[in-house]
């Protein structure tokens, strides 16, 4: 019988081509050799000279993942069950130290490309496979740096592949100019929430297509994404990187985001969708973290508690049950899942707990497994079963153990999730807790009993990597790497949706659009130094906030109001912080504080006297009442004031920057026109201001009229706010936007608009 495979070597790979099947791909280095059986070419992983289950891709992923984890010890499948901490390429770019051949980066002579100590450590010793990637230097360096992974993993007991994987990567540089015809690092697009602002799962599914070549191209295989929280309380530190507060937007755009990665791109892909093209999307965070009391947000202790003021907890299913698991592409249902930090706070009906959701049997076992039939991977999120910090307003070094955080081991952290049906322990390089936690399983339950439910999570876990084809070909070709990742089309899709995310809150007089080469006044913008929300200092600003260089391609500039024909402000939303006062803590206060949305001081009035939620490690009683807060951007509402005053009447257009709902009342009446971003570049913008692009985007959330609705809303409720109604008479409500004939009435507002 004739062999149907053809070989070609790149560099240390070599690349072997089944007709009508997989391209195979293994390392030189590896000591991995091909099997010809019935003509077709198998890579031999265990190098046990025949053709195992699950070398076999001819034969279902279940089937071949279940062979395997039965080849598995218990120390492999440990190891599968670990998920990296954050990781950078080259490793000394990241949050942790990292060492080559026992020397810093700097004085080694590594490569960019070359694997860390650390991880070479965590690959061969804890058997770890699946690599959360962060910081990478080029697509190229990243690609190289895949393969020095996927080689090292190969040539190791079962040959068994990483599963790298990404946080969003691709949000815009403002500051960048976009030129149709030239490429970059990655496709720039706009934030999450304003994606969800085209209000267009099209749009949505473009992006997740366009994403999954880029992810692919760069050796990642898992995106720890969409994240479909439905953002119900306004003062959310991560509303961003949500699809905004509506469930049935969120579903649907949930489901266009997941379809577009999970279903290959590759010509050849089989019926069911997945295939070598394919991305696994990690959805997050179940069952909902968009409803923290007082809007602080469950990275930190003071944040732990999601509250449910309003009954609501049903309603942020809705994205997950008629979302992300009724996809429309083949893959049926997202095929990795995140629970957040929360405690849902007296939700669990049948065990009464009040712990972290991966922690809870009845939110993960009864709910998610049992009653909705959800049989993918769990993962949790990062650095739960570690102890908390001592310093609770950081984000590093300490864990979120939240419910838990004493009376348990970090072993038996790792077996109260693994029982309440969890596989997966984000953050995690070391195999040594999750081992533990078996033999914790084995006093209680016996072997038998242990080896099975740990071969369950493997054959989920080994699934994932099967069906995206990781164990034919889990190389990348660097040259393919760089026309792939930022190519012109990409950037130019990218773009394109950046212009439909901007909304244009304020037309007065059909200011806008602004003929091309007016004069523009722009004040400068200060920003006092501080420290960003993982508790990391930031630099003091002053200056432009925006790229003068693009500015002067579309207007002239001057720095006198009187000679200019109208002026321009770019704002951010008001910025208080996060809830918390180490300060007020010090004082003899309970540490808590108002989370602002206005820029000027604000004093809580209007807050609960008895907080909902709280526990005896910290206090009962986290009311912030009367309490006042001030922002760190209060010059932004200086600067859109003076401005006005200097411009004697001429128009003044603010660009407002958001990441969550900003109470727009302390200035919108002396602003002639207002567009809301969503993380665009400065190009967008100046397109839209000109005319060049209409805009056609739409408020995802509601603008709430001032703080006092803000503190009466429900945290777990959407739409529940009075909304700024501004001088022209419009309010600013969820599906909210002007294009240049007046408030947009079309398909979108009419399918998502609000039911009157």
């Amino acid at each position: 019988m004739s062999d149907h495979w053809t070989e070609t070597k790149l560099e240390t790979i070599t690349y072997v081509k089944n007709e009508g099947g997989p391209t195979l791909g293994y390392s030189a280095n590896s000591g991995v050799n091909i099997i010809v059986e019935d003509g077709f070419a198998f890579k031999d992983l265990n190098k046990d000279g025949k053709l195992d289950k699950y070398e076999d891709w001819r034969l279902p992923a279940e089937e071949r993942a279940k062979d395997l984890a039965s080849k598995m010890s218990i120390e492999q499948i440990a190891g599968l069950m670990l998920y990296s901490a954050h990781q950078a390429v080259p490793a000394s770019h990241g949050f942790f130290t990292a060492s080559y051949n026992g020397k810093p980066y700097s004085e080694s002579g590594a490569k960019p490309h070359d694997l860390s100590d650390e991880q070479i450590k965590f690959l061969t010793q804890d058997h770890l496979r699946h690599v959360l990637l962060t910081f990478v230097e080029s697509p190229e360096i990243a690609a190289h740096w895949n393969n020095k992974v996927q080689a090292l993993a190969e040539s190791t007991g079962l040959g068994i592949p990483a599963n790298n994987s990404s946080d969003p990567r691709h949000g815009s540089d403002a500051s960048k100019e976009y030129n149709a015809g030239a490429g970059g690092a990655i496709s720039m697009w706009p934030e999450t929430l304003g994606l969800a602002a085209a209000f267009d799962p099209e749009l949505v599914h473009q992006f997740g297509k366009i994403a999954a070549q880029e992810y692919r191209a760069l050796g990642i295989a898992t995106a720890l994404s969409p994240q479909i929280d439905i953002a119900t309380d306004p003062r959310w530190s991560r509303f961003d990187g949500t699809f905004g507060e509506d469930s049935r937007l969120s579903a649907d755009l949930a489901k266009a985001y997941v379809d577009g990665f999970q279903t290959s791109f590759e010509e050849e892909s089989p019926s069911d969708g997945w295939g070598a093209g394919s991305v696994n999307a990690m959805v997050k965070h179940w069952p909902g973290g968009g409803s923290g009391e007082g809007g602080r947000d469950a990275h930190f202790g003071y944040g732990k508690f999601a509250v449910y003021p309003g009954n609501n907890f049903e309603e942020h299913l809705i994205p997950f049950l008629d979302g992300a698991f009724k996809l429309s592409g083949g893959t049926e249902k997202a095929s990795a899942i995140m629970p957040y930090y929360t405690i849902s706070y007296n939700q669990d009906q049948v065990n009464g707990e009040n712990v972290g959701n991966a922690y809870n049997a009845h939110i993960i076992g009864n709910l998610l497994r049992d009653k909705y039939g959800y049989d993918g991977v769990v993962c949790t999120d990062w650095g739960i079963t570690d102890d908390e910090g001592t310093d609770i307003t950081r984000l590093f070094p300490g864990g979120r153990a939240w419910g838990v955080e004493e009376g348990y081991t970090a072993s038996e952290r790792h077996y109260k999730a693994l029982m309440a049906g969890v596989d997966q322990f984000g953050g995690n390089n070391d195999a040594g807790p999750v081992i533990e936690a078996y033999h914790i399983g084995v006093a209680e339950h016996g072997e038998a009993y242990m080896r099975a439910r740990f071969e369950q999570s493997a054959v989920r876990l080994l699934k994932n990597m099967f069906r995206v084809g990781l164990f034919e070909n889990p190389y990348c070709d660097p040259e393919q790497t760089t026309r792939i990742v930022g190519n012109a089309e990409f950037m130019t899709a990218g773009y394109e949706a950046q212009l439909k995310s901007l909304v244009l809150l304020k037309n007065k007089g059909n200011v806008l659009p602004i003929q091309k080469l007016k004069t523009v006044y722009i004040p400068k913008r200060f920003r006092p130094a501080g420290t960003n929300w993982i508790g990391f200092p930031t630099a003091a600003f002053d200056g432009y906030s925006v790229n003068m260089d693009v500015i002067q391609k579309y207007f002239n500039v001057t720095d006198d109001p009187e000679t200019a024909d109208f002026a321009m402000v770019f704002i951010t939303g008001a910025d208080s912080g996060s809830g918390y006062s180490k300060a007020d803590a010090e004082a003899g206060g309970n540490g808590y504080v108002p989370i602002s949305l206005q820029y000027a001081p604000y004093t809580a009035e209007h807050a609960r006297e008895i907080s909902i939620a709280g526990d005896e490690r910290d206090v009962l009683n986290r009311s912030y009442k009367g309490k006042t807060v001030t922002t760190t951007n209060a010059s932004d509402l200086e600067a859109v004031l003076r401005t006005k005053e200097v411009m004697k009447g001429k128009p003044v257009i603010v660009s407002l920057q958001l990441s969550k709902p900003s109470i727009v009342a302390e200035f919108e009446a002396e602003a002639d026109a207002i567009i809301a971003a969503f993380g665009v570049q400065d190009q967008a913008i100046l397109d839209m201001i000109t005319g060049e692009a209409e805009p056609s985007g739409l408020l995802p959330m509601q603008m709430p009229a001032n703080m006092k609705t803000v503190e009466e809303q429900l945290e777990d409720v959407a739409h529940d706010m009075e909304v700024h109604v501004d001088s022209e008479g419009n309010a600013y409500d969820f599906a909210y936007g002007l294009n240049w004939s007046g408030i947009i009435v079309d398909d979108r507002t009419k399918h998502y608009g609000k039911k009157k």
